[in-house]
């Protein structure tokens, strides 16, 4: 009898679970993030993270903060779901009688799981981005309005409310993008989120792999939560600062609407150019002290770490030592 690992279906639903629990809880860090990495040296509306989630509860209300969360919490568990099955594909795949993977073929399977998953990361970040930049080019319009307003009236300051916009909805963004540009519409900015994602995973999965086995206390058991949680972190954190500037490009090209005197860009190098030259090297880390991704990825490796192995009794029985079945059992660290 082999040991007891736990199911795919298990795998699939506690990481869909701590996903969604993950996206409520930091959502807000990660709205920060998209409105800092898109704004350009012409207009600068916040000078923080802190500065922006404060002017975004005055002018939006505080579920103005989670402009877009919808459309996260609706894709997270497939996007999971993909993410977490092609990276344990690749890693049977990759294994060869239960043998230890080597840290190359690790990477290798982390590298066709962040390949796979961009189906769905890509249309959801798309849609996103646009409804959390929404604010943020409100706000900028009512600010030059009543700037305008201030000039022409000689210096003398007058309460001026700029006419409110409407705000676009996921739904409406799809319809408007399907019937304009077609599938591709929603694919735009593939190639930068490939950029990402695949490098993001290339180093992700076996840095918590690797992290996660050093805090096993015997040779085929289980690490303790906290190991696993800390893991996630540290794993998550130097994933997502090494893949932060891709993540910059990617946010400014995925953007439909810019705002005033803010540069439009016709793919990657061209975008990665006038950032470098208009607005300096450190324009490519904004968003990476936030580190958005980090609760989620510690949360959804905690909640899926392999359960302890089931020795059967007879085995014990048998000779004290339960026999070796590792021609069977999936490798460690196939978490997302």
């Amino acid at each position: 009898m082999a040991d007891k690992q736990i199911s795919l279906t298990a795998k699939l639903i506690n990481g869909g679970i701590a996903g969604l629990i993950g996206v409520t809880c930091v959502f807000p860090i990660d709205l920060a993030k998209t409105r800092l990495q898109n704004q350009q040296n012409g207009q600068r509306m916040y000078t923080s993270m802190s500065d922006c989630l404060i002017k975004t509860i005055r002018s939006e209300g505080y579920f103005g903060m989670y402009r877009g969360a919808a459309v996260n919490l609706t894709l997270v568990t497939p996007e999971k779901a993909i993410k977490l099955a092609a990276n344990d594909f690749f890693r049977y795949q990759l294994s060869k009688d239960g043998q230890k993977l080597t840290l190359l073929k690790e990477m290798l399977a982390g590298c066709g799981a962040g390949t796979c998953q961009v189906i769905v990361t890509t249309p959801m970040e798309m849609l996103k981005i646009q409804l959390q930049d929404a604010g943020r080019l409100a706000a900028q319009k009512k600010m030059l309005a009543a700037q305008a307003q201030l000039s022409a009236q000689g210096g003398t300051r007058r309460s001026v409310e700029a006419p409110a916009s409407p705000r676009p909805t996921a739904i409406q963004l799809t319809r408007d993008l399907l019937r304009s540009r077609g599938l591709a519409g929603l694919y735009k900015g593939l190639g930068a989120t490939l950029l990402r994602d695949v490098p993001f995973s290339i180093v992700y999965f076996p840095l918590f792999a690797n992290l996660n086995q050093l805090g096993q206390p015997a040779s085929g058991e289980k690490s303790p939560f906290y190991v696993s949680f800390l893991a996630g972190c540290v794993a998550g954190s130097t994933a997502a600062v090494a893949v932060n500037p891709c993540d910059v490009v990617k946010t400014r090209l995925q953007s439909l609407q810019r705002g005033v005197n803010e540069d439009t860009y016709s793919g990657f190098l061209d975008c990665a150019r006038k950032i470098l030259r208009n607005e300096g090297p450190s324009a490519f880390l904004k968003g990476a002290v936030h580190c958005g991704k980090l609760p989620v990825l510690a949360s959804t490796a905690a909640a899926r770490r392999p359960p302890p192995a089931v020795v059967p009794q007879s085995a014990l029985r048998r000779g004290g030592r339960p026999r070796s079945s590792s021609a069977h059992r999936m490798p460690r660290g196939e978490l997302s």
